[in-house]
């Protein structure tokens, strides 16, 4: 008669962990199917921005008729680029693709300008076609000469390489870019209050920059591009924005973002709080000149030590040796 309470209570306490699993199970699925969602309607953004862009190249273009037969090859590479970047596309929610373009990647890819699926898919597509063909390459032109183990071991090798060739081009271009707008961000904040203070609102002045200032503002002005066509696609200005301020992870730039976005939201004067903003980012890049300059004072010291030292101790002390030596030499006979 005992064993029947523990029994029931036994029972009921697996009836309520199988509800707590159903429980937890639908709340993944739901997590799931939102996060997929999500991503599936920035995608149909991304796919719609692009597709503005190039139907607004596509009417700047000449279609003269003496053209056709030079742009037939490209047509036909750019087809095939398409398929890449379509078969890319679908595989990048694979496990594999996750794996192959990371979190990281996708973020490589966000700081060199490359914000929709398309250029995704490529670079997937350039990570496997690298694994693929640099290995053969090598092993055609190494069969003949090494064998056994070494072989193999330099086939992994280029296999290595072709995987990490992609990322380590996606690499410099990303902190070239880094670089770019840290010493774009000045100028850019000083060409902003000048468009607010004549009379531009803030779409107006962002557009102008777009424009009118991209040959002195070549990173910042196609971050804001692209900015802009994702407004135009639909999106809000702080979500736009917002990809600018978290690809670069610069905190000054996340510091202007933040600005934008509550002067697009609330509105208001804000020639003063950029001036402040300006002037405290000059006051930044000073400090950092300073800094570049006393670390390259040590490095020149070096550099001077080996090359100007001995050429100084020739001509400061070459002529006395000379003396000496003949003063030697006239002794001796």
């Amino acid at each position: 008669m005992t064993t029947q309470p523990n029994y029931l209570i036994a029972l009921a306490l697996g009836l309520v962990a199988l509800a707590s699993l159903l429980i937890a199970g639908l709340l993944i699925v739901r997590i799931a199917a939102e996060r997929r969602s999500d991503r599936t309607l920035m995608q149909a953004l991304d796919d719609r921005a692009l597709q503005n862009a190039v139907a607004t190249a596509a009417r700047g273009t000449d279609g003269a008729q003496g053209r056709q037969d030079t742009s037939a090859p490209a047509s036909g590479m750019k087809g095939m680029f398409e398929r890449f970047a379509h078969t890319g596309v679908r595989w990048l929610d694979t496990p594999v693709g996750r794996h192959i373009v990371a979190e990281e990647d996708r973020r490589l890819l966000e700081q060199c300008g490359f914000v929709d699926a398309r250029t995704r898919g490529l670079f997937l597509i350039a990570r496997i076609a690298g694994a693929i063909v640099l290995p053969l390459l090598v092993g055609m032109i190494a069969s003949g000469h090494i064998e056994g183990p070494r072989y193999v071991m330099l086939v992994i090798a280029a296999m290595a390489c072709g995987v990490m060739m992609p990322k380590v081009v996606l690499s410099r271009r990303a902190a070239a870019r880094r670089r770019g707008v840290v010493d774009e961000l000045p100028m850019l904040v000083d060409l902003l209050r000048l468009l607010q203070g004549v009379g531009l609102s803030l779409d107006q002045s962002l557009q102008v920059m777009v424009n009118d200032f991209r040959g002195i503002l070549p990173v910042l002005s196609s971050e804001l591009e692209i900015a802009q066509r994702q407004f135009a696609a639909g999106r809000t200005r702080e979500q736009s924005l917002n990809r600018l301020a978290s690809s670069y992870e610069n905190e000054d730039l996340q510091a202007m973002v933040r600005m934008l976005i509550q002067v697009d939201r609330h509105g208001g004067a804000v020639q003063e709080p950029l001036k402040q903003f300006g002037d405290r980012l000059r006051e930044t890049r000073r400090a950092m000149l300073r800094e570049r300059i006393g670390r390259m004072t040590v490095k020149m010291t070096g550099v001077m030590i080996l090359t100007l030292l001995p050429a100084l101790m020739i001509v400061t002390a070459g002529p006395g040796v000379l003396s000496v030596s003949h003063a030697l030499k006239a002794m001796n006979r």
